[in-house]
């Protein structure tokens, strides 16, 4: 391993947060078009244990827009391709990989067990985001969960908020509702205030490059910011 590979990062925020990044542990519920770009980012800045849950495999419709997904890993299970790729930009970290759809069922077993000091969640089961929340707010776990990605052509109307403070997003009026009603007023998210752009009919939600990827570094950094204290 070369010496001090965040040495330039090191430059930026010092010692004490690099620290605390390596002794951090974080669980990501999803590594596809956002979750891909959170797990880079965290890598990449150094956190030292990331638990990961992703029950899907890499298919050719996720070339267009997930980090993890290129001609040598399709049909791969997604956590395998994000572990792989992990310790081939930092072969001392440690990754827990989870191949299981995250459910009422099993998400406090995979909390208990990971023990994280922080959770993102990168899902799209309304179900399975709405426990995860529950769960993390009930241990006193931060985390900071991603609403509305597809549809959206604005990369820049992505932004971190409490989800009281949402609008536009149709994914975060439901959460917001659906929290409250589990007697939760307060949660991180990530929305965008761009409108939904209306597809062709489709069932299935249009997605490009730009955006799914934008909105995993905005989340990424919030957490990195949450983990050292730099969030003021």
């Amino acid at each position: 391993m070369m010496t001090d590979w965040l040495m330039r990062e090191r430059m930026l925020i010092g010692d004490e947060a690099i620290n605390r990044l390596a002794a951090s542990r974080v669980l990501l519920f999803g590594v596809g078009g956002v979750g891909s770009y959170v797990f880079e980012a965290l890598v990449r800045a150094g956190v030292g244990q990331l638990t990961i849950v992703d029950a899907d495999k890499v298919e050719p419709t996720n070339l267009n827009r997930q980090l993890i997904a290129d001609t040598t890993t399709l049909g791969m299970y997604k956590v395998d391709a994000a572990a792989e790729r992990a310790v081939r930009i930092n072969p001392e970290i440690i990754i827990d990989r989870r191949a299981v759809f995250a459910d009422e069922g099993n998400i406090c077993e995979l909390i208990d067990s990971a023990s994280p000091d922080y959770i993102v969640d990168a899902i799209d089961t309304v179900s399975s985001k709405l426990e995860i929340i529950r769960a993390a707010k009930e241990r006193g776990i931060g985390i900071v969960s991603s609403m509305g990605t597809g549809s959206k052509l604005d990369p820049t109307r992505f932004r971190i908020a409490d989800i009281s403070k949402t609008h536009t997003c149709p994914l975060a009026k439901v959460m917001r509702v659906s929290l409250r009603k589990l007697g939760i007023e307060h949660c991180d998210v990530l929305f965008s205030d761009e409108p939904p752009i209306k597809g062709n009919g489709e069932r299935i939600v249009g997605s490009v490059s730009f955006v799914p990827s934008a909105a995993g570094l905005i989340i990424a950094g919030h957490t990195v910011k949450c983990l050292t204290g730099l969030n003021g």
